[in-house]
């Protein structure tokens, strides 16, 4: 009698160890799943970044006159970050370490920041998740030694 109890027991129990882990599967996976989209949008972020800043500087200092620089290297900055979806959320800024900027031998210093946002983060957590991360780079351009004033 005793063995007929077990019996039925194990099959009772058939089946249950595809059931536990599709569930333990898919509570595991889908956080993973979500970490692996935002650490790419993340190292996205960072590309555009580093080469917003390096494009922005080398086009500055490469610039026929003062008036034209900032501008080329905004542009310059602007499509880097088109390269990598983030057109509205990037900025870069300007600094000169002297007056003019495209003497010989100055020194441009170009910084792009960008905010990668979260993505499907819900309504109820947004007060107690920032909704983006920030990211930014620096660089420093050098102006040709053997370059003219303008």
């Amino acid at each position: 009698m005793a063995r007929e109890v077990v019996g039925s027991r194990r099959r009772d129990e058939r089946g249950s160890a595809v059931v536990e882990f599709v569930t333990l599967a898919v509570l595991l996976l889908i956080p993973l799943v979500y970490l692996v989209l935002l650490l790419g949008r993340v190292q996205a972020g960072a590309y555009a970044v580093s080469q917003a800043s390096r494009e922005a500087g080398r086009a500055y200092v490469t610039a026929d006159t003062g008036e034209d620089a900032a501008a080329r290297a905004r542009a310059a900055a602007r499509i880097a970050f088109l390269d990598q979806h983030f057109e509205d959320v990037g900025t870069v800024s300007l600094a000169c370490d002297g007056t003019p900027c495209l003497r010989p031998d100055g020194r441009v210093e170009t910084t792009a920041t960008v905010r990668v946002p979260l993505p499907l983060v819900p309504a109820f957590v947004r007060d107690a998740v920032p909704m983006s991360v920030p990211v930014s780079a620096s660089h420093i351009s050098t102006v040709d030694r053997f370059r003219g004033f303008p």
